[in-house]
């Protein structure tokens, strides 16, 4: 991962932890359901952040070169990977 896209993800990352403490925090005291739901929504939605970050940092990065070296095996090999990324998105 270029670091960049390392620094942001891993800012975006503390503070999502951040956001996960503060969760089990809200249940431990009982707070109300639809605020705790919110706040999940919340993470999860950062989370995506984070994964469309890393996955355009890939694909500018480690498929880019595959497709720049010419080399057919490592070219079917990023596409596999992506296609499996993707596979595992629709679950």
């Amino acid at each position: 991962m270029r670091q960049p896209a390392k620094d942001s993800c891993l800012k975006r990352l503390g503070r999502i932890e951040g956001q996960v403490r503060g969760i089990s925090r809200m249940v431990t005291e009982d707070r109300y359901c639809i605020d705790i739901l919110t706040q999940l929504s919340a993470v999860r939605a950062a989370l995506r952040r984070v994964e469309e970050e890393v996955l355009r940092d890939h694909v500018a990065h480690c498929v880019e070169h595959a497709i720049t070296s010419g080399d057919a095996n490592e070219q079917r090999q990023k596409v596999a990977e992506l296609m499996e990324v993707f596979a595992r998105a629709e679950r």
